[in-house]
């Protein structure tokens, strides 16, 4: 099993955002020295709590003040962009930081994103456009004149000028293209059916409880039957709430009194709740709670992985033995100022006690 972050970002509005920023650079960089193998960074709008609209651009910054950790947008939300330019994006990263970069892509959740660029998409559409931008992205990456004519997009690279070396995009480091991921939120997801479908890595969102995650492991292998493929349960990333203290103790007060439970109580809660499925995400599947049950002290007894180090890897193997093997759990960063000693203490006690515990996890 490996392991990695996932920065939505959640930081409070009222914390001047420059130093927000320089916060998520300092835990990349300290996650870069502790060993975790990638982190995904999140792209949003208008929210004032998800407050990073340009996760290549974070990317970059942090590209150069790190050695080995990988980088993917945990998600590209393709219907507020054209595919031409997100490969071009995307390529441009896979070069300037010679391989490190992944793209996440996902339709996007937040209906006052979609406002304020004046679209209007059902939640099929959302999907096929998502599917369409992406399966372009692909084509745009080849180096190869093409031309894509379907429902949400026209592309034409058909007629490049050999003699000005114009008319063609430029291609990625990696080749054939970097890793391509799709997140999955919803328990029946169609973007992880797609990833299994092409063969692409598939995210798990932190909201998934964990007696549902064995849906999205069936979408990924319908997907991957569908074109003849084996889904492999190596490439599966599950994100998920950690926290890791010296003591019991002082997990499980800091994680009912910091920055987990403010974030909860005061954004993430709420924008579930006003979702299709609201609360109803965080609930078993055999089992439907009143809105009002869905607390911190239910998230903390059973979703978020809150402990000393012995009891974080034992919560992980159960996690992974429950769903059958995934190979890679991303820890959701957590704004911590000022105690911010706590996140990096917990950072090293993850990276050092807790994964290598875990190294005999091997899935297929």
């Amino acid at each position: 099993m490996d392991f990695g972050l996932f920065l939505m970002p959640l930081h409070p509005p009222e914390r001047p955002v420059a130093d927000t920023y320089d916060d998520d650079l300092q835990t990349l960089m300290v996650a870069d020295e502790l060993g975790y193998r990638e982190a995904w960074i999140g792209e949003h709008f208008t929210s004032g709590w998800e407050n990073i609209p340009c996760p290549d651009l974070l990317i970059a910054k942090a590209a150069g003040r790190t050695r080995q950790i990988r980088f993917g947008t945990g998600v590209t939300l393709m219907p507020f962009h054209q595919p031409v330019e997100v490969a071009l994006r995307a390529a441009t990263l896979d070069q300037l930081t010679r391989g490190r970069f992944m793209l996440g892509v996902g339709s996007g959740g937040i209906g006052l994103d979609r406002k304020a660029f004046g679209i209007e998409l059902s939640a099929a559409d959302a999907a096929e456009l998502t599917r369409e931008g992406i399966e372009a992205v692909v084509k745009v990456w080849s180096g190869e004149p093409i031309v894509h004519h379907g429902k949400f997009f026209n592309i034409d690279l058909s007629s490049p000028d050999d003699r000005l070396k114009i008319g063609l995009a430029l291609r990625p480091y990696q080749q054939p293209h970097p890793p391509i991921a799709i997140a999955g939120v919803s328990r029946a997801s169609a973007g992880l059916s797609l990833a299994g479908e092409h063969g692409w890595i598939p995210m798990s969102t932190n909201f998934v409880p964990p007696d549902a995650l064995h849906l999205h492991w069936e979408a990924v292998e319908k997907g991957a039957a569908r074109t003849g493929r084996t889904a492999m349960r190596r490439e599966w990333r599950i994100a998920r709430e950690i926290y890791v203290a010296d003591s019991h103790e002082e997990a499980f007060r800091d994680a009912r009194e910091g920055a987990m439970a403010r974030s909860f109580s005061e954004y993430m809660l709420p924008l579930v709740a006003s979702g299709a499925a609201g609360l109803q995400a965080f609930m078993p599947d055999n089992q439907q709670l009143p809105n009002e049950a869905i607390t911190i002290e239910y998230l903390l007894n059973n979703i978020w992985i809150v402990g000393t180090p012995d009891e974080c890897a034992a919560k992980l193997q159960s996690l992974y033995d429950q769903v059958g093997g995934f190979g890679s759990v991303l820890m959701i960063g957590h704004d911590w100022y000022p105690d911010t000693a706590k996140w990096f203490r917990s950072l090293e006690l993850f990276a050092s006690k807790v994964m290598p515990r875990l190294a005999g996890s091997v899935p297929g």
